[in-house]
């Protein structure tokens, strides 16, 4: 009798603990953008239970923190939507060089990254933008030399030491030098290789629910870097598994003339030929996009990594960002790889997105700082398909949120805080929390040891350096 009782007895929830979050600006970046001069924030495990006006309730059960946020901004955690974390191991070199110049003289340091190398520049990438805001990343990692070790593995497991919430856009080449490509040909796989192995990331990593921490998307690398068939093959391995499609589409010139003299027509016509434009799509930089190219865009709700310091930093030139924008093509931002911007941090791109963008012909009223808030939030979690659980603050999304301090001399005098941190000088983070956890405070991060981290990618630096030397 008492077996059969405790059989049929019901298991109660336990409930969530709660984090509050109070006495602070909020730019929740939702569909209208609600702003609080003094609000408050409850998470409930990794969830966001309540946003509003004035404090939290006093009344509310097992809370278990509260953190009195007073000369704080609170928005969204920020998202990164391209990336190329191997690159930290090879910052400030070729800083005079246009795209195609600069991939020469680096392709045959990159053809040397091995697994360890992988890991430690992923852990120097992801600390550096987690302890500035970012709380979802995006990796594009497309070199995989022979022999070299499992790298995706190596970068996923970087990502969840640190507690970003990460994509991992699994990115291939098959066109090396002897085919008319840049890479070293022992930096490349086949065809048949990228695909397989392509495939066996996503099955062995992707996560598709709500909460994941971890997702991979296909990748190749770029219509000069790749064949036809593996762009083509690409995007049918990625709908048949249900991932994301990504790679570098329209950034500089040169790409453009190449795309015209090898497949006869412009890269957004190629990737459309090639099954490339969609929802589930979405390209790093689009630079040299013309009227009918956005429309394409907007048309197929293909998305759009916008990396104003790269483009700059490798004078590709100005994308057309408030034209996409007013089309409807979703926009968010990228880093790019920190061997085309050495800082390697996401919260620059706000303020770096507007002004290069207010250069272009739209001036003035190219973006606004709320409007550069949206690319960098909700914006980068639309061109990641997460937007229904990230990118903005409300009730039922997941805990991703930044706590920005802006009462100290490089901000305190603005009266606005979204126009003081889009403006202003970088803020600092006072805290971090990713899927309800706290991964940053007070600028450090909690889940790592920042100065050892420091000390592995300068030894692997040294490392790679030393392997790629001309013997």
């Amino acid at each position: 009798m008492a077996a059969s009782a405790a059989a049929d007895r019901v298991a109660v929830p336990t409930a969530p603990d709660r984090i509050v979050i109070e006495n602070c600006a909020i730019a929740t970046v939702d569909a209208d953008d609600t702003e609080y001069a003094s609000g408050h924030v409850v998470l409930a495990g990794n969830r966001i239970e309540a946003v509003g006006a004035g404090r939290a309730p006093e009344d509310l059960e097992n809370v278990v923190r509260r953190i009195d946020a007073t000369g704080h901004l609170v928005t969204p955690g920020l998202v990164n939507t391209h990336h190329h974390f191997y690159q930290w191991l090879t910052r400030g070199l070729a800083t005079d060089h246009n795209l195609f110049d600069w991939l020469v003289a680096l392709y045959p340091t990159w053809a040397r990254v091995d697994e360890p190398m992988a890991y430690t520049a992923a852990q120097g990438s992801l600390a550096m933008m987690a302890r500035g805001g970012v709380t979802t990343a995006a990796d594009h990692h497309y070199i995989h030399p022979r022999g070299a070790g499992d790298l995706s593995a190596a970068i996923i497991r970087a990502a969840r030491e640190i507690g970003v919430r990460f994509t991992l856009a699994r990115g291939s080449m098959d066109r090396g030098e002897s085919d008319g490509g840049l890479p070293p040909d022992f930096a490349v796989e086949s065809l048949d290789d990228a695909l397989a192995a392509t495939e066996a990331t996503v099955r062995e990593h992707h996560d598709a629910s709500f909460d994941a921490m971890t997702q991979v998307a296909v990748a190749p690398c770029s219509p000069f870097s790749v064949s036809t068939e593996l762009m083509r093959r690409g995007a049918e391995l990625a709908r048949r598994l249900g991932v994301r499609l990504h790679t570098h589409g329209s950034e500089t010139v040169e790409e453009e003339k190449f795309c015209h003299e090898l497949f006869g027509m412009g890269p957004t016509d190629y990737f459309e030929s090639t099954g490339w434009l969609g929802e589930d799509v979405w390209m790093a930089h689009c630079v040299h996009m013309t009227d009918s190219d956005i429309d394409a865009f907007a048309r197929t709700g293909t998305g759009v990594a916008h990396c104003p310091s790269s483009n700059a930093r490798l004078a590709a030139g100005i994308a057309r960002v408030p034209d996409m924008l007013a089309a409807g093509v979703p926009v968010g931002l990228g880093v790019d790889g920190t061997a085309s911007n050495e800082s390697g941090e996401l919260h620059t791109e706000l303020r770096n997105a507007l002004l290069v963008n207010r250069l272009g012909g739209h001036r003035e009223a190219a973006l606004d700082a709320r409007k550069a808030l949206r690319l960098g939030t909700y914006g980068g979690a639309r061109v990641l398909g997460r937007a229904a659980e990230t990118g903005s603050l409300e009730a039922g999304k997941l805990a991703d949120l930044v706590l920005w301090r802006m009462d100290t001399l490089a901000h305190s005098s603005i009266a606005d805080p979204v126009t003081a941190l889009v403006f202003g000088a970088p803020a600092p983070v006072t805290a971090s929390f990713v899927n309800g956890r706290r991964i940053v405070e007070d600028g450090r991060l909690l889940t790592v040891d920042e100065d050892a981290v420091a000390r592995s990618t300068r030894d692997e630096a040294r490392r790679l350096a030393t392997l790629a030397a001309p013997s």
